[in-house]
């Protein structure tokens, strides 16, 4: 009886741990039914390794964080280690919409500023694809930074978590994040891009969507939850593959992050 009362002690715990982070779970049948939870960013010498700039690729999606009050807020947020995405060009240079708006620069000048750059690579993109990308997304040099999408995000971020409660199956879950969107986000522009509005929609221009859901509902830290071997809070039409780490540095709030 005692035994059966800590074990149940136990349960009660772990279901209130999970339900206090409303971390995004899906069931598995892997060594008996367990749930998966999603995981923070991967670091080199426990799952990531480091590389180096030729080892990406045109398309290549590039996730970062850095030591400034907006990232920390952004990160503190949306509960994850990223705070900015990033369209990787190829040739050395990126794409990516900032407060300024959209712009162009070489990688390397991001490399010095960011104290985390991470990698991954939507599998399939071909040289055609990313030529697409590239043209479209050069096309939106200057287009103005989505304010409006960024401030409406920010109470979707912490609403939606409601929908993705500890055993809420993945259908219930994703048709409540849509439905919630639809209403909280209808009034974003999507001629205008925060940035990781912006990278999903140069996938979408160039054919190749990395998900059915609008680029407007998609955070930096979704598209981290969209790699291999973690529980996307919105789906992709297939897992990103995590590539490694141009630099590991971790703000202060990633210092406590495991993998």
């Amino acid at each position: 009886m005692r035994a059966a009362f800590k074990t149940a002690a136990v349960v009660v715990a772990a279901g209130a741990a999970l339900l206090l982070t409303a971390c995004a779970t899906r069931p598995t049948k892997e060594a008996g039914l367990r749930l998966r939870v999603q995981s923070s960013v991967i670091a080199p010498g426990n799952g990531g390794e480091l590389i180096a700039a030729d080892a990406l690729e045109p398309g290549d999606i590039l996730l970062t964080s850095i030591a400034t009050v907006n990232s920390f807020g952004i990160r503190l947020g949306t509960f994850s280690p990223v705070s900015h995405a990033v369209l990787y060009l190829g040739d050395g240079q990126i794409a990516e919409a900032v407060g300024t708006g959209v712009r162009a620069r070489p990688l390397a000048e991001l490399v010095d500023e960011e104290q985390m750059v991470v990698a991954f690579r939507v599998p399939g993109v071909d040289e055609a694809g990313a030529g697409r990308m590239r043209e479209w997304a050069l096309s939106q040099v200057g287009a103005r930074y989505n304010t409006v999408g960024v401030l409406l995000n920010a109470p979707f971020v912490l609403n939606r978590r409601l929908c993705e409660l500890p055993l809420v199956p993945s259908a219930v879950s994703s048709y409540c994040v849509s439905g919630m969107a639809m209403v909280q986000l209808g009034a974003s522009r999507d001629d205008q891009f925060f940035c990781s509005q912006f990278v999903l929609e140069a996938y979408k221009q160039a054919g190749l969507p990395i998900t059915n859901a609008d680029p407007r509902w998609v955070s930096p830290s979704d598209l981290l939850h969209m790699r291999e071997g973690d529980v996307p809070s919105i789906a992709a039409t297939q897992p990103l593959r995590y590539v490694g780490h141009l630099k590991y540095n971790p703000p202060p709030l990633l210092a406590a992050d495991g993998p």
